[in-house]
């Protein structure tokens, strides 16, 4: 038995694991963004500024870049694109951001993570198969949800419900965008969808929340990397990653954006976990790898 990974895949994995991290600790920056302003103006910033921030990369690959091209588009396929995906990411990210004002950041990354499981299931009203590996995770995930935010007599932290509520979306989301972004051209796409969530948070912030410059510029930092790095970067090397990173090895990678948010919430929030919280995280994130392995029949190694 010869074992060989070629270290180009090592490389662009490493590319997935730097998105995973930048992701897990947008968590922080969310929760700290809520002390000086409201979710729907935190969002709406941030969104606008990643759109605005992926601009360059595409400029680079149609006129820096000759190795790489992006293909043409049917500009109104791409628009009804975006703003379908736009408005579902808007669902999504909004209700995320309300139950960060309540919950912290390591809750928040392990709940939202569970998009990983509900995916597949979703995927039944399609008719599609899920395996048993997928079965197992949603059992272990359920089950560190349950000791992640459930307290005694049943109840859970209104925060915790509503970020469990935008995993349901954000799964959406990737079915959306799985289809679409074979279709058209996944940059723009981006582009559009970014703006779409953005705009439509700033007009929600507009009736809801106080508009107070002095706040925002309080939370300058925690909107920069949410918007810079969380989507601008992260969501380019997440593209430039997944060219070459084998698939189930790319959402196992992808999937440690829970536990690098919990370690973000514990190193410069000073959140501390539970033992029963702990072990609930631990049951999660175990959840999350264990639906990503897929058995195939025995057959000689060869890698």
């Amino acid at each position: 038995m010869k074992l060989r990974i070629s270290t180009s895949i090592i490389g662009y994995e490493a590319l997935l694991l730097l998105a995973a991290i930048i992701w897990g600790l947008a968590f922080v920056a969310q929760r700290a963004g809520m002390e000086h302003i409201g979710p729907f103006t935190f969002n709406g910033i941030r969104f606008l500024l990643g759109s605005f921030s992926l601009l360059p990369v595409i400029w680079w690959l149609k006129n820096g870049n000759k190795k790489e091209s992006l293909p043409d588009n049917n500009t109104g396929f791409l628009w009804i694109s975006g703003l379908v995906s736009g408005m579902v990411l808007f669902i999504a990210a909004s209700l995320q951001q309300m139950g960060m004002v309540t919950t912290t950041a390591g809750n928040g990354g392990f709940i939202t993570s569970l998009y990983v499981v509900i995916v597949p299931l979703l995927g039944l009203v399609f008719k599609l198969k899920v395996n048993l590996a997928t079965w197992a995770g949603v059992v272990l995930a359920v089950t560190g949800l349950y000791l992640l935010s459930v307290k005694t007599g049943f109840t859970a932290q209104k925060g915790d419900l509503l970020v469990l509520a935008s995993a349901f979306f954000f799964a959406i989301h990737m079915l959306v965008i799985g289809y679409y972004s074979n279709k058209t051209d996944v940059l723009w796409l981006a582009v559009i969808q970014f703006a779409v969530t953005g705009m439509l948070s700033m007009v929600v912030a507009v009736f809801t929340e106080t508009f107070q410059p002095e706040k925002i510029q309080l939370a300058a930092i925690p909107i920069l990397y949410g918007g810079l790095m969380s989507v601008g970067v992260a969501y380019t090397l997440q593209i430039i990653g997944q060219k070459k990173a084998i698939p189930a090895h790319a959402a196992i990678i992808l999937s440690l954006e829970s536990l690098f948010a919990a370690l973000g919430g514990w190193l410069i929030l000073n959140e501390l976990f539970t033992g029963k919280q702990m072990l609930g995280g631990t049951l999660m994130l175990a959840g999350l790898i264990l639906s990503q392995i897929t058995f195939k029949k025995r057959r000689p190694f060869a890698f």
